[in-house]
C-alpha cells in the first residue's frame, strides 16, 4: 500500500471524520493502548520553536509504544551542503515516520514527495493540519456535532485559518474567516474549502466585519496577530487587527454557550482579552490537551 502523508488537511480528507472519532477513543483509553507502535521510530525535525507540537508528538508516540527522535534542524546537514532530497531518502531508510515543523511549505512538500515513509506536518507557513484536527475534536466534544454550527475565525488569515477552512468544510461546519482585507486566508484554499463545503451542504464565507460575523456564532477562534517569522512591528499589527480582538463585547453578540478557542501561545490584551481567555466560555486548555490525542490518532493511522 502506498504511504500516506498529512501535510495538508485534504491529504487525509476521506479519513478525517475517522481521525476525529479515533482521537476521542484514544483519549478515553489513555493508559490502555497496549503499545500498537512498539518498535516504531518517529523523527521530529524542528525549524521553529514549539511547546505543544513537540510535547504532544513525543508523548503520543511514547504512549503508543514507539520512540521519538528530536532533531534541531539547524544541526542537520540539510541546508548546509546536503539537499532536502538526500536527507529525506536517508531518513526513510532509518525510521518509520517523519514529523516536520518547517518555515516553508515548499520544502515540506518536497520532503513528502521524496520520503518513502509518512511525513506529518507539525506546521509550515501554509497549513497546520494537526492543530485543525485537535480543534475539530474539541468542537465535537463541546458542541456534540458540526452540522448547523457556525465558527468564526477572527484575525490573521494564517496557516491555522487555512487548515480550519478545509477541516470545517469536510465536517460540514459553517465557517466565517473574518480578517482584514490585507490579511485574508490563502485564496486557493478558500476556494477549495468552499467547494467541499458546498458539496457537504455547509458554508465557507469571508468577512471584514467582526460584529456582523459573530452573530449566531457557536465558536469564536483566534490566533496570534504576529506569527513566527513575521516581522510586522507590534504597533502596526495592533492598528491592523485591533477590531478583530475577541473580547466580551464580541462574545455577547455570539450565541449563548458559544465556546472560545485559541491555538496558543496567546497574547492576552492583544488578539484576546484576559477576561475571555480565562473565562467560563474558553476551552483553550482542553483544546491544547487534545493535540496529544489527535497526534496519537494520526500516528496510529499512518504508522501502524
Amino acid at each position: 500500500m502506498a504511504k500516506k502523508d498529512l501535510i495538508s488537511v485534504v491529504d487525509m480528507k476521506e479519513e478525517w471524520p475517522g481521525l476525529i472519532d479515533l482521537s476521542i477513543k484514544l483519549k478515553k483509553e489513555r493508559g490502555k493502548h497496549n503499545a500498537p507502535l512498539k518498535g516504531k521510530t518517529l523523527i521530529m525535525i524542528f525549524e521553529k520553536p514549539s511547546t505543544r507540537t513537540r510535547i504532544s508528538f513525543d508523548v503520543a508516540i511514547t504512549e503508543l509504544g514507539g520512540h521519538a527522535l528530536y532533531i534541531d534542524a539547524s544541526k542537520l546537514h540539510m541546508g548546509h551542503g546536503e539537499t532536502v532530497e538526500d536527507t529525506a531518502k536517508v531518513m526513510s531508510r532509518m525510521a518509520h515516520g517523519i514529523m516536520y515543523r518547517a518555515y516553508d511549505y515548499k520544502v515540506m512538500d518536497k520532503f513528502g514527495e521524496i520520503a518513502t515513509i509518512p511525513v506529518i506536518s507539525g506546521l509550515d507557513n501554509l497549513e497546520h493540519p494537526c492543530q485543525a484536527l485537535a480543534d475539530m475534536v474539541t468542537i465535537r466534544e463541546k458542541l456534540g456535532s458540526f452540522r448547523g454550527k457556525k465558527m468564526v475565525y477572527l484575525g490573521d488569515g494564517n496557516n491555522v485559518c487555512n487548515s480550519l477552512l478545509y477541516a470545517s468544510a469536510i465536517m460540514g461546519l459553517d465557517m466565517v474567516a473574518c480578517c482584514p482585507a490585507t490579511r485574508m486566508p490563502n485564496a486557493e484554499i478558500m476556494l477549495g474549502a468552499a467547494r467541499i463545503a458546498d458539496a457537504n451542504g455547509s458554508k465557507i464565507l469571508a468577512s471584514h466585519d467582526p460584529k456582523e460575523a459573530c452573530k449566531d456564532a457557536d465558536v469564536l477562534y483566534t490566533d496570534t496577530w504576529i506569527s513566527m517569522g513575521d516581522e510586522t512591528p507590534v504597533e502596526k499589527a495592533v492598528k491592523i487587527f485591533s477590531m478583530y480582538q475577541i473580547n466580551s463585547e464580541l462574545l455577547s453578540i455570539a450565541n449563548p454557550g458559544c465556546i472560545v478557542m485559541h491555538c496558543l501561545p496567546a497574547h492576552r490584551g492583544f488578539e484576546i482579552t484576559a477576561e475571555v481567555m480565562d473565562g467560563p466560555q474558553s476551552v483553550v486548555f482542553d483544546q491544547a490537551e487534545n493535540r496529544l490525542h489527535a497526534q496519537k490518532a494520526v500516528l496510529y493511522t499512518l504508522l501502524k
